[in-house]
């Protein structure tokens, strides 16, 4: 399952067939797998990563370190829980060092993302501080590297 796991992590776009053969295993039981895997939402979603610098399409993202306290017997989850619900916020994670949550957001512009922090994100409840950092320019997303894609490249299948 682990390999599996893998391998989809790395190409959702893997046809059974594909990673049947990858894991030298029957295609019906990889489907199975896929089924089990997604019915008990290990496998959340799939997505598309996107050079939107390459597509000429103005968007801006962010980084913002989130500062809170802990609520009596809820920790942290609540107010994760409200913060999640914002459709500016892409991730959002639980972190150790200088804050205790890491966001990434996207807007159609910088003062977009500022307004999401000054009239959403700041002042909701739990949260005593922010330090936001735009990104000006992504050369690497989800191990794919902008920076040295040719119009020709092609992923190629590669056994375990």
């Amino acid at each position: 399952m682990n390999e599996l796991l893998k391998l989809m992590e790395d190409n959702a776009r893997y046809e059974v067939k594909d990673l049947a053969m990858l894991l030298n295993e029957e295609e019906e039981e990889v489907k199975e797998q896929i089924k089990k895997l997604e019915e008990e939402k290990i496998i959340a979603g799939y997505h598309t990563i996107i050079n939107w610098e390459r597509a000429d399409v103005e968007i801006s993202k962010a980084i913002i370190f989130v500062n809170c306290v802990p609520e009596r017997e809820r920790g942290y989850d609540r107010i994760a829980e409200r913060i999640a619900r914002f459709p500016e916020v892409e991730s959002l994670s639980l972190i150790s060092g200088k804050a205790e949550f890491l966001l990434k957001v996207n807007g159609k512009n910088m003062r977009e993302i500022s307004n999401f922090v000054a009239h959403k994100l700041a002042p909701t409840e739990g949260v005593n501080g922010t330090e936001t950092m735009f990104i000006l320019k992504e050369y690497k997303s989800n191990n794919m590297d902008f920076q040295n894609m040719s119009e020709d490249t092609e992923r190629l299948l590669v056994t375990p």
